[in-house]
């Protein structure tokens, strides 16, 4: 572990680039972020300390007293993640939610839109954590919080992506469905009942038949067809989309391959371990899917508000390199004794993707 006070030396001597790669170093965000050099660092994933919501010994962002405040500063931190990060790289923030008063104070999205204004990022997506077991309340007058969203900030349109890698393992239990003999047999009944023209009527036998070959082949896991006048219209659609099929052709197909669709909803428990002494441990799975979604191994990864050392863990398992702040000591240490005891694994599923 190293203090603030050694990370500017470091800089200054080290041959090495970035300085404190891989380390974890112990001192205020808003001054140690200052030190990192432009464009330094291929992703950011941090949990911000909640506003008002828990003791983190006195220390740091979390603690103004007014929400105002606690917005300013937490912007001063994302303008610094900002300048840090490459042109192809993402930042993401979870920042949960306040009540005061009895009312939500909306403290995630009040930041994300300064955040939007003052930076010019790009906000690409509204990732909504989805906690199956969340912190159990008897509230009479209200519904338990069992989400938290995760910002997805770019700076150019040239980030990476790599959407295979996301929540791969759906794709991997999913099972193919099975074509039978009377595969499309249904719509070829309905395209005789409809009042399509026979020409449509032709098209629409042709088309039909080439998507059953498909499943047939493998090449999809099935297929569904609109015809006009018998199904609903297609929702939404840009001109030469379903919509537009439906409308001129008298029919669409929709074709499903045997891959889970990428939604931007990851579902993982809360953690609750005795064995990590830290009220809001970070979980590794929320981690590792941002990262699979986002990096490659040998990327930077920064996250200024380390915690218990969960970003930096997962990083170093994944084959990523890390640089961890944080202002408590105590977490600190914590951190880099979990670290310590990581092995570099890359998860299985990127050998299948």
């Amino acid at each position: 572990m190293m203090d603030g006070r050694s990370l500017l030396a470091q800089s200054k001597s080290s041959e090495v680039p970035i300085p404190c790669l891989d380390q974890i170093v112990q001192g205020d965000s808003h001054a140690l972020l200052r030190q990192l050099p432009d464009e330094c660092v291929d992703v950011v994933i941090t949990s911000p300390p909640y506003y008002q919501q828990r003791d983190y010994g006195g220390l740091g962002l979390g603690n103004e007293a007014s929400l105002d405040d606690y917005i300013e500063s937490l912007l001063d931190i994302f303008e610094q993640c900002v300048r840090c990060v490459k042109h192809t790289g993402s930042i993401f923030f979870n920042i949960g939610d306040k009540y005061v008063e009895g009312s939500l104070v909306l403290a995630p999205y009040l930041f994300a839109h300064e955040a939007l204004q003052r930076t010019g990022v790009k906000l690409i997506n509204l990732i909504t954590w989805v906690k199956p077991n969340p912190e159990p309340r008897q509230y009479r007058r209200r519904l338990v919080s069992s989400t938290e969203p995760i910002f997805h900030f770019v700076k150019s349109n040239e980030y990476k992506y790599f959407y295979d890698r996301f929540l791969a393992h759906r794709d991997l239990t999913r099972q193919r469905v099975k074509a039978g003999n009377n595969v499309g047999k249904q719509y070829l009944e309905l395209i005789e009942k409809s009042d399509l023209s026979p020409e449509q009527k032709q098209e629409a036998r042709v088309a039909l038949q080439q998507a059953i070959a498909e499943v047939q082949r493998g090449e999809i896991a099935s297929f569904r067809m609109k015809i006009r006048g018998i199904h609903s219209e297609a929702y939404g659609g840009y001109e030469g989309g379903r919509k537009s099929h439906l409308k001129n052709k008298g029919f669409t197909i929709i074709r499903m391959y045997d891959r889970a669709i990428k939604r931007d909803v990851i579902e993982c428990p809360v953690i609750a371990s005795k064995s990590v002494n830290h009220p809001a441990v970070y979980p590794e799975f929320l981690v590792q899917e941002l990262l699979n979604l986002t990096t490659e191994p040998g990327d930077v990864v920064l996250d200024p508000f380390l915690g218990s050392g969960t970003t930096a863990a997962v990083a170093k398992r994944m084959g990523r390199h890390y640089i961890g702040f944080e202002i408590n000591p105590d977490y600190c240490e914590m951190a880099c004794r979990r670290v310590d005891e990581v092995e570099v694994q890359p998860s299985l599923l990127e050998f299948f993707v």
